[in-house]
């Protein structure tokens, strides 16, 4: 992806497909998100890659804010993007296992037109092969954020500890996970910093390019 091209031309980029999703496995062991924050420490400790920012969309923002709970030591500064993982004391995180891929992927951006590479990512029929590692992804999804869903009651808590500098990055009009769940990730961590992105969905990376590198690169690269 872009993103991905622009952050590595300072950074040395690990994007990884988690266990259980894409081509590989699903351990038995894995049913819960936490399970694969401890994965990631002993991927970290392996590659001997600590500390480092760490830069979470998402599901992956939820994973990221539980890593930088569990193990402070190996993360230097955590970015989190339309994170998952707080409930909102207003409104509800939408729940996308009711819809299906294409409701799901309309509702994901404000205006779908300002996604430079919306036809190539999301207007092109799928193969059979991408259908089927599509709905694999979506059950292992369904397994690690399932009651309750798409957040973990103690994580107010939890950031509540955490002393990691922290950048939480938003889409104003985010029609999946709330702006509010935003906010509350940024007052329950201490000098964490707020950006709403205006005329924006769930998706700052793909719909304001732009807009989202200025907020993230000078965070990620501070010392």
């Amino acid at each position: 992806m872009p993103y991905h091209e622009a952050l590595a031309e300072q950074f040395h980029v690990y994007a990884p497909s988690h266990p259980g999703f894409g081509a590989s496995d699903r351990p038995d062991w894995i049913d819960r998100l936490h399970d694969l924050a401890y994965v990631y420490h002993w991927f970290l400790d392996e590659l001997k890659l600590g500390p480092l920012p760490v830069l979470g969309f998402s599901m992956g923002g939820w994973l990221a804010a539980e890593m930088m709970a569990m193990y402070p030591e190996l993360i230097r500064r955590v970015a989190l993007v339309g994170a998952a993982g707080m409930k909102p004391s207003e409104g509800e995180i939408t729940d996308i296992f009711l819809m299906t891929p294409e409701e799901v992927a309309e509702l994901r951006f404000y205006d779908k037109s300002q996604v430079p590479q919306y036809d190539e990512l999301f207007g092109q029929s799928p193969t059979p092969e991408q259908q089927q590692m599509a709905v694999w992804d979506r059950e292992m999804s369904a397994l690690l954020t399932w009651k309750p869903y798409m957040y973990n009651p103690k994580m107010p808590f939890l950031m509540a500890q955490v002393k990691t500098p922290a950048l939480i990055v938003w889409g104003k009009q985010d029609a999946i996970v709330p702006l509010h769940c935003g906010e509350r990730y940024a007052q329950a961590i201490s000098g964490a910093v707020l950006k709403v992105i205006d005329q924006c969905g769930h998706s700052p990376q793909f719909e304001k390019p732009q807009a989202f590198l200025d907020a993230v690169l000078p965070f990620l690269t501070a010392h």
